[in-house]
Order: C-alpha cells, then structure tokens, then sequence
C-alpha cells in the first residue's frame, strides 16, 4: 500500500473576510495549493472538502462548490464531510483512505467557513448543533457556555486555575504575533488576559473572552499525493501515524474534566507511529478554549490528570520550551473557521517542518504532533508528521 504524503498546501488570512461566501473562499487557495505542489488541475483525482456550515450559509451542497471556484476541477469526483469542529481533519482523513485504498494517486482537500456575515447570536446557535442538543441546547453562552461548565467542574475538582488558563491565552496570542494568517495579531500579555475588564468581560464563568478563540472567516488547501507520485515533486511531509478516536456526544454520559477519547487518541497515534512525546519538536492543538489546551496537556501526557497547569507555568509549552504548543498561535490568535481548521492545523505543521513557517519557525523542527476535536473532544484526530524529503 502506498502512502499518503502532504505535497503542497496553501492558507488565506483567518479574521472578517470580505469574501462574501465559501466558494470565494476556497477560490483563494485551490490554485496556489496547486501551485504550491507543482500539479496541474488535469492530475487531481478527488476533492474532499470540510466546511460545516449547519446554517452559516442557505448554499450547501458545499462538495460542488470546488469545482465553481476553480474551472479546472468541476468534473473531478468531489464528496463534502462534516464533523463539527474537526470538520477539515475528517476531509483530510478521507483523501487519506481514498489514496491508500488505490483509488487515486492525488487529491485535494479543502477547507473553508464563511462565519461573520451573521448575527453573532445566530452564529452561537449555529455552534450548538456540536452540542448534544437534547440536553444541552439550552446552556446559557452556547458552546462557550458549555466549555465554562467544563472549565467549572475541572476548577472544582483541580482548584482555580484562571491564571494559568490566562498565561496559555497570552502565550497563543504571542506566538500569533509571528502568523501573518493570523486573525488577531496582538500581545495581550499575561495582565490583560487575567483581569477582568470591559474589554476583557466574562463571557461564560469562568472563561474570559480572551479564553475564547476568535468567530473567523478563512479556508486552508491542501494537495495529497501517493509516496511515487510525491517522489518527483519538490516537497513531501508524512503521516508516520494517524488516529480518529471518538467519545460520547452527551456530557452527562462522561467526565467532561478529562478528554478521555483525546487521551486515547494521543496513546495509539504515539504507540502506531513508535514515538513518544519526546520525539515531537512541537505540538498545534485545539485551544477554542484555553481549558481544551490545559487538558490536553494531560490527554496527550505531558501532565497527570490535574496537573496540566504545571506546563504552562514551567514554560514546557512556550516556543522555547521543551514542548512547544502552537507556536502559530493556535485557534485563540489565528481563529477558528470551523471547516478550515483542522487543514489549517496540519498547513502550519507541514510549514514548520519544511522549514517555510518564518518567525513562526522552530528551529530544527523535524517531527510535529496535530491535534483537532470536534465537538467537547468527541470526535479527536491525532496525527504525527514527519518530513519525508
């Protein structure tokens, strides 16, 4: 069996697109993932696409959308996949198993949301459809309000750990500084995000809105080609193992204060690829909420259960540190266009170990570890990368 390898990719900015829909999106970065691999339109066969949608837009069918965005492509087998907030992991995963299963020799995959051009309420119902609705729907602050829940049971259980929640949100937003795909491309500091302000209110209790990661437009591309067709072109970056792993959609059903499908994901990913966390020169991670970022410290092990503070403030996760933890600043500064995301996640790892990520650079980077979730970690994608030429 041939392998998959990431050939080529390509990002737009993160943030308030005046891009008026996906396929307009997508438009910005089909041809440059192309380019970017050195393949024509003519040598691509399947397209997998991630965008949520669920309401954001009355267009879906968002599968076809490729193929109005880039002439080239409108004949070429396209299939839409949809998994939340790992909606773009699940189409990558997809052209995966359609390369390795001998169908195709190259595909692209391709991620996109159009957020901001609806009322923000609206867009917090939207996000509830990742929600168990049947006991959840009515949470006040929507999924933020669901993660504030989270957050409450882990304070209760661990103690009050908002200034650590607050050092990850200042770390996300420096390092995002050195992202110029970057939504917000500011540095708050550690003051800021650990105040509470008029510009820095609670937004569910006890996460701040500088816990929360950013309501974003944007799309990310990626091109997959098998190990012979990737041996001729000019870059190649391999999965040297991958895992999707899911937990039980109803927080009532499980304990929300630690990810255990995000845990068992890490221990098989690791275990398949015979690696360990020190063999990782960093990690991107889902932090739509600081607290997702704080345990995962403790689902991928780099913390026991309730010790996931300990990283933050020993500097384990700081781009210095032993460990680096998104060092593109992760969804809290780059943003989070829900279809977008997890392609994102793997383009700005596939950058660092290319070494073509810039002042996001870590230095001698050569192997990465990709986390994304979809939902409060239900479904959970874990992918170690590595550069294969």
């Amino acid at each position: 069996m041939s392998k998959a390898q990431m050939v080529g990719w390509s990002h737009s900015h993160f943030g308030k697109s005046e891009a008026p829909t996906t396929q307009a999106l997508m438009g910005e970065v089909v041809a440059p993932a192309l380019e970017h691999a050195g393949i024509g339109a003519e040598s691509v066969d399947g397209i997998f696409v991630g965008v949520m949608n669920n309401g954001f837009s009355k267009q879906d069918f968002q599968g076809a959308l490729v193929g109005m965005a880039h002439e080239g492509l409108g004949m070429v087998p396209a299939v839409r996949m949809e998994n939340a907030c790992a909606t773009g992991s699940a189409a990558l995963y997809g052209a995966i198993d359609f390369i390795e299963s001998g169908r195709g020799r190259i595909a692209l995959v391709v991620g996109a949301e159009k957020m901001t051009a609806i009322p923000t309420v609206q867009t917090g119902d939207i996000l509830l459809g990742a929600s168990y609705r049947e006991e959840e729907a009515e949470v006040e602050g929507g999924f933020a309000g669901l993660f504030g829940r989270i957050a409450q049971q882990y304070f209760q259980k661990h103690g009050d750990r908002s200034a650590e929640l607050a050092m990850i949100a200042a770390k996300n937003h420096r390092n995002g500084m050195a992202n110029p795909y970057a939504h917000m491309r500011k540095d708050f500091g550690f003051e800021f995000c650990n105040t509470i302000s008029d510009k820095n209110p609670y937004v569910a209790p006890p996460l701040r809105r500088t816990d929360c990661s950013l309501i974003s437009d944007g799309a990310a591309a990626i091109v997959l080609a098998d190990e012979e067709t990737a041996a001729g072109l000019e870059r190649a970056i391999a999965f040297r193992s991958r895992r999707h792993m899911n937990d039980v959609l109803a927080l009532s059903r499980r304990d929300v204060t630690e990810f255990a499908g995000a845990r068992r994901a890490w221990a098989h990913a690791l275990d398949d690829g015979g690696v360990s966390l020190d063999d990782l020169d960093f990690v991107e991670t889902h932090d739509c909420f600081t607290i997702a970022e704080m345990i995962e410290y403790e689902a991928m092990g780099l913390a026991e259960p309730g010790q996931g503070y300990r990283v933050i403030r020993d500097g384990v996760s700081a781009k210095d540190g032993r460990l680096p933890v998104n060092p593109s600043g992760g969804l809290k500064s780059k943003g989070h266009p829900i279809g977008a995301t997890g392609v994102s996640m793997h383009v700005m790892a596939a950058m660092q170990l290319m070494n073509e990520a810039g002042d996001m650079q870590v230095p001698g980077a050569k192997m990465a570890g990709v986390f994304n979730m979809g939902g409060a970690a239900v479904a959970n994608y874990v992918s170690i990368l590595e550069r294969a030429k």
